[in-house]
């Protein structure tokens, strides 16, 4: 075992980049930087230095979008209510509204983005 995180690094699949790129945008409030590689798209999503990071990505005939796949817990912020708030007006979808886990764990909450994928959001309050 060691002792870093558990997730180094996430992709996040999306059909039609554009729209994902703007789903994003609008429910972190944040000007996506985009990665363009060859025959690849990713737009990174909001991180930092020393962080785990990861991007939303189309490549065409590889990724396909899921909600039945991996869940990714994305950081919520202080309060994830903040971002939840946005998911409907972005095109997404709200499946488990803001619940608590534990005192000692946060909160979290489940939406389908605009690509069809299952994604949650954790936050301490």
């Amino acid at each position: 075992m060691h002792d870093g995180n558990a997730i180094n690094w996430f992709e996040i699949p999306a059909a039609d980049f554009d729209r994902a790129k703007r789903f994003y945008s609008a429910i972190f409030a944040y000007d996506m930087p985009e990665w363009p590689m060859q025959g690849v798209r990713m737009g990174v999503l909001p991180g930092g230095e020393g962080k785990v990071g990861g991007t939303i990505i189309h490549v065409p005939g590889f990724y396909k979008p899921s909600q039945d796949g991996v869940l990714v817990y994305l950081n919520g912020g202080d309060d994830l209510s903040v971002v939840l708030a946005r998911v409907e007006g972005a095109g997404g979808q709200v499946l488990i509204a803001k619940r608590q886990i534990s005192e000692e764990i946060g909160y979290m909450a489940v939406f389908l983005d605009s690509e069809g994928n299952r994604v949650a959001l954790h936050s301490p309050h």
